[in-house]
């Protein structure tokens, strides 16, 4: 009964938390608006100066995170941008007690910060998972998935060499995309070692085809339908991807980013279960780890 009632309360707060990345990213559009607007009828000064602090720097973060160049992974705290966020609070406070500024001022910046550290400090958190049979030197479970054309994939079909098994939550996320990126940028060095590369992600196939052709290399795109293997190995993260991407063909559960090497017979070298989203291995990290086994 407890163990029930605390999985309804995470599964409540990875809810909330979904909403929550929607709600900001909106709102930090809607204030960067409103500081564009005042800085096209008061021009740039030190009032409009601190409103683009609080608005358009998270603004700008997001975008380059979606739209113009990924990161894999970035700094815990993110210090530029926390840094300049509660600048710009100070400037704007300031502003609006000199009058300068109206009080509406005041509560967007308020508002931009108190989003921003739940950002940082709570939203990118991912739920600790512990299994028991998912540790370095057990043996990896048998496992399926299904591949691009409707086929099943096995596990076992890869004993004999050692396979990289990342479980990445979708095409929807930068931080997998610079993740698979990378690896793809590694392909060579991977081949060279003749080391498998699985990618395995519950996103309808359409996506991981998509992701296939971009890539261009040949690593294993393939399915978990259903999510069914992430929730035999406890990565199954419910309401994980943000609200309103179900309207794209995504569902609400999604699987924590986990990376999972094992050696010829199946056996598990290495495992990175992030407790941040932000957080992920580099593939340098992937080739030490292959290299000393």
């Amino acid at each position: 009964m407890f163990e029930d009632n605390n999985l309804m309360n995470v599964n409540k707060m990875n809810r909330l938390k979904s909403i929550f990345i929607s709600l900001a990213t909106a709102t930090w559009a809607y204030f960067s608006y409103l500081a564009i607007i005042l800085a096209i009828g008061e021009g740039i000064n030190m009032a409009t100066v601190g409103v683009f602090m609080v608005s358009i720097v998270p603004t700008e973060f997001f975008a380059r995170l979606l739209l113009l160049k990924p990161w894999a992974r970035t700094s815990k705290g993110l210090p530029f941008y926390t840094g300049s966020v509660i600048i710009g609070v100070g400037i704007v406070l300031y502003m609006v007690y000199t009058g300068v500024l109206a009080n509406q001022f005041a509560m967007m910046s308020l508002v931009s910060l108190l989003f921003w550290l739940l950002y940082i400090l709570w939203y990118s958190k991912l739920p600790s998972r512990d299994h028991k049979n998912l540790k370095p030197g057990k043996q990896l479970p048998e496992l399926k998935f299904m591949d691009q054309t409707g086929e099943t994939v096995r596990t076992s079909q890869f004993v004999g060499k050692k396979v990289v098994y990342l479980f990445y939550r979708g095409n929807w996320c930068p931080l997998c995309m610079a993740q698979i990126k990378e690896l793809a940028g590694e392909y060579q060095s991977l081949s060279q070692r003749e080391v498998e590369v699985v990618l395995i992600s519950p996103q309808p196939h359409k996506y991981s085809k998509d992701l296939a052709q971009k890539m261009a290399v040949d690593f294993h795109f393939l399915t978990d339908e259903n999510n069914r293997v992430a929730r035999q190995l406890g990565l199954d993260h419910k309401s994980g991807v943000p609200f309103g991407m179900e309207v794209l063909g995504y569902d609400s559960e999604t699987v924590l980013p986990t990376v999972i090497i094992t050696d010829e017979q199946g056996k598990i070298l290495f495992l990175d279960q992030t407790d941040n989203y932000r957080l992920r291995p580099e593939p340098s990290t992937f080739l030490q780890v292959i290299d000393a086994a």
